[in-house]
């Protein structure tokens, strides 16, 4: 495909899409095929030669289109929404063409400090405390900061990384030595309510810590009382709390957390507070919601995902951390290959000690548009 072509074939795709968008709502917005019909209606082995475009366009309209669950649909009320637009397709298409690989900052300037910029906006957008902002009001670079993860359970490990990052450095200032470290790490345990996203035992598995379920109040909400009891009797049992996530908006209820005790509560016993907003965190952009939210602002880290409710095509979680030392700490790994900026280094992030791939699209665009 050369570039004549190039444009002929992107200006088709895009009235397919336009079209798609207006005769969605009229398809069934589940689909009915049967696990593995594709495999009987497709070639066994790859093509040796090219097929053409008006081939692959018949392709997935008669092969492809009947095995999509269309989520854009009004009529799709599965899960919670996946919410496309326009402008974040156009940003979408704007990243594809620049198909950067922006792990460091000198790898697209423009893609580290966009991403830092928006996302300070969208944090002032949602009422966050000033701790989470990358650039301080005067201007110089804050302590913490926002970064794009693919996804909220992607931002529960990073958290819980730095969550151990933490309890180990604490560890060690009161005078632990490194083997007694190394045992002690079989020893952590983080804290769940029954109602708390599956991504937090999927992160805990991934990082080897023990879990604790904490059974939810007749509300669904995690509350601090419940978290002082399991806490005390794994102390007694001789084991380190340091982690807890509390919820705003579960995925079962959309129950919101006993924030301000659960914070309470961290502060007091040294944990991590990690806040998983996923869902309802966009609420936040109306001021009369935040009352909601009392107690966010005492956290370590927050999150909620602009492609559930914003408008943002999917993948886009926005992660802020109140400082990003135990992060950046946990997850920098320096080689030759990755080079850093020589001088003055304010203002520079090398968003992949953010993160837990090296590579990175340049996701702040769509965000942006």
């Amino acid at each position: 495909m050369d570039v004549n072509e190039f444009r002929k074939r992107g200006k088709e795709m895009v009235d397919f899409i336009a079209d798609y968008y207006e005769n969605v709502d009229k398809a069934p917005p589940m689909s009915t095929v049967q696990p593995g019909y594709l495999y009987s209606l497709m070639p066994h082995e790859a093509p040796e030669e090219p097929e053409s475009f008006e081939d692959i366009q018949r392709d997935i309209e008669t092969k492809i289109m009947p095995g999509m669950t269309h989520w854009q649909s009004s009529n799709f009320f599965g899960w919670y929404p996946s919410n496309s637009s326009f402008p974040a397709m156009l940003g979408d298409m704007a990243s594809s063409m620049f198909n950067i690989v922006g792990f460091n900052w000198i790898c697209s300037p423009a893609a580290t400090e966009l991403e830092t910029v928006v996302m300070d906006w969208l944090g002032k957008l949602i009422g966050l405390n000033s701790r989470f902002m990358a650039i301080k009001e005067d201007g110089t670079e804050g302590d913490g900061g926002g970064v794009i993860q693919g996804t909220a359970s992607e931002a529960h490990i990073v958290v819980m990384i730095a969550a151990r990052e933490m309890i180990i450095d604490r560890l060690k200032t009161n005078g632990m030595d490194d083997n007694d470290v190394d045992l002690a790490r079989h020893k952590l345990v983080a804290y769940f309510s029954d109602q708390t996203h599956s991504a937090g035992q999927k992160a805990a598995n991934i990082i080897g810590c023990q879990v604790r379920i904490i059974k939810s109040d007749a509300n669904f909400r995690l509350t601090k009382r419940a978290l002082q009891d399991a806490i005390c009797k794994d102390k007694s049992a001789g084991l380190i709390p340091f982690f807890v996530c509390a919820t705003f908006g579960t995925t079962n209820t959309a129950a919101i957390d006993d924030l301000s005790g659960i914070a309470d509560t961290a502060e007091t016993e040294h944990l991590w507070l990690h806040i998983d907003a996923a869902y309802a965190g966009a609420a936040l952009v109306c001021p009369e919601f935040r009352p909601l939210a009392h107690g966010i602002e005492r956290a370590h880290s927050f999150n909620f995902n602009p492609h559930k409710w914003m408008l943002t095509n999917f993948d886009c979680s926005a992660l802020w951390v109140a400082d990003s030392t135990h992060l950046v700490g946990a997850l920098s790994i320096e080689r030759e290959y990755l080079p850093k900026v020589k001088g003055a280094s304010d203002f520079v992030k090398d968003y992949r000690n953010w993160q837990l791939p090296l590579g990175r699209r340049f996701r702040a665009l769509k965000l942006w548009f």
